[in-house]
């Protein structure tokens, strides 16, 4: 569904992400894993064309991405939910649901929709006309999730869904994930939690100063004695 190949970007003089090349196929899960500054979050600006890439190219579905504007991808079926989440502060709950169906106009749908979301996240329904900017830091991902998810996107690119999260909240956001996963949805996952990314996806890559440096099932590299050493505290 997704293919990446030569990606750079770069900050100035200083190369962020040096000619990277993967794939994501439909209908699956896929980590890219790293510590902070590897170039995770770059390559996902990039690929939501909020940052223009100094090389390579990425193709959907077999359709160049590049060459469009960030709103363009949401007509294309992909969808980002940022680090920080970005929801708009000071609308309800219910209207930054609201807005991610904005380029939609299938009424009935959205309203079928926005229930569906509301039972993934109980909280939300609670917090449905509380202003976004007084949620909690957790909220605010579910709020942010559930925005993308009202764009019936195909893809979903999540960059950082647990930072700074309590663990509690964190188990209650991956669950939804999961189920959004099972459900057939297709996921590139940035997460400095690699554990938790591998756990939860089907293939991994590993990013390390900008070049991808492993790459394998999500089970191979939960047991590879470099990863467990360097990424999950071993």
């Amino acid at each position: 569904m997704l293919e990446v190949n030569g990606l750079r970007v770069s900050y100035g003089g200083i190369q962020a992400v040096r000619g990277i090349s993967f794939h994501v196929n439909e209908g699956e899960m896929v980590a890219l894993i790293g510590a902070n500054g590897a170039g995770k979050s770059s390559t996902l600006r990039a690929l939501a064309r909020l940052l223009d890439p100094a090389g390579g190219n990425v193709r959907y579905r077999g359709k160049e991405l590049l060459g469009l504007p960030p709103h363009g991808l949401v007509a294309e079926g992909i969808e980002l939910v940022p680090e920080g989440r970005g929801v708009f502060p000071r609308m309800t709950s219910i209207e930054n649901l609201r807005m991610g169906a904005y380029a939609r106009h299938d009424k009935a749908a959205i309203e079928g929709d926005l229930e569906q979301v509301l039972e993934h996240f109980p909280r939300l329904k609670e917090r449905a006309q509380q202003v976004a900017g007084t949620l909690s830091g957790g909220e605010q991902q579910m709020l942010a999730i559930g925005r993308a998810l009202m764009s019936r996107p195909r893809l979903m690119l999540l960059d950082e869904p647990s930072m700074g999260l309590a663990p509690i909240m964190v188990q209650k956001i991956f669950e939804v994930i999961r189920a959004v996963a099972a459900e057939g949805m297709t996921i590139l996952l940035v997460e400095q939690n690699a554990k938790l990314a591998l756990e939860v996806s089907q293939r991994g890559y590993v990013m390390e100063s900008g070049e991808i440096t492993i790459t394998d099932e999500s089970r191979k590299l939960l047991a590879d004695p470099k990863v467990r050493a360097a990424y999950l505290g071993e």
